[in-house]
């Protein structure tokens, strides 16, 4: 029987998510787990690999299963298990044609930054930070060159190893609350560091080293030489996996408990 799960962690406490041999990374702790409860080596597929400091709200795995447990084994079972940076949202049954990463429709990322002149210490190792002045109003309007489908090989890394640099973006908002601001970026697929390399571009916009047409410029120019460097980890959550309703994923809302990051 194939499952799918959804949970959260606090990627600072691991070494990402991808199984390494000498283990220490979410899909490590989360194999291990569901291994107990089935009592047998249980593999599980991600909808996406998240880097080490890297969190998720919500992150959607399957994995196949021949032990037959209650559903809620899968749940509060396993979490009795998992350290307490993991938790299982919900777990369900899916069609055997389900696949956490191929049935995906699109991708939501969040980066949260603090943008004031002293560093966070209650959200240190949960948000990012700039601590010069950010212009909100021109890295909005330089977001704006970077919806649709474009060539994104300049916000990709060295070791990306996507067969195709071309991505399209649906949505980037960036918004202001006090002195914490938002990027919320919604795309098909990302590339390797894609989000942390856009909010490093958007806050040399925002602090005026370019002006919001640079964007543009940098898009069309493929070269990754030529943008600002990777944004730190540390910000960067997993928001939201979309799927087409006919899979009957219960996929939590985020609640004020989740979003309830220093501001």
């Amino acid at each position: 029987m194939r499952f799918a799960l959804g949970l959260e962690y606090d990627g600072s406490r691991f070494l990402g998510w991808q199984t390494q041999p000498g283990g220490g990374t979410v899909q490590d702790a989360l194999q291990a787990a569901l291994s107990v409860i089935a009592g047998d080596p249980v593999s599980v597929t991600a909808a996406g690999r998240t880097d080490r400091g890297v969190h998720a709200r919500e992150q959607i795995v399957h994995f196949d299963v021949e032990a037959a447990r209650p559903t809620s084994a899968w749940v509060r079972g396993v979490n009795a298990l998992l350290p307490p940076s993991i938790a299982i949202l919900w777990a369900t049954p899916v069609d055997a044609a389900f696949h956490a990463r191929y049935s995906a429709r699109a991708r939501t990322y969040r980066y949260v930054l603090i943008n004031r002149s002293v560093r966070p210490a209650l959200a240190a190792g949960r948000v990012g930070w700039f601590h010069a002045p950010l212009d909100v109003d021109a890295m909005q309007t330089a977001a704006r060159h970077l919806v649709g489908e474009h060539d994104f090989s300049a916000f990709r890394s060295a070791e990306c190893q996507a067969r195709t640099p071309v991505r399209t973006v649906s949505a980037l908002q960036i918004e202001r609350r006090g002195a914490r601001i938002d990027f919320v970026v919604r795309a098909n697929a990302f590339l390797h560091h894609m989000v942390r390399n856009l909010v490093g571009a958007l806050v040399y916009v925002g602090k005026g080293t370019y002006p919001p047409a640079w964007m543009q410029a940098l898009l069309a120019a493929r070269d990754r030489r030529r943008a600002p460097p990777t944004f730190g980890a540390e910000g960067l959550y997993l928001e939201m996996i979309d799927y087409e309703a006919r899979w009957g994923l219960p996929q939590a809302r985020l609640d004020a408990e989740q979003l309830a990051l220093e501001g």
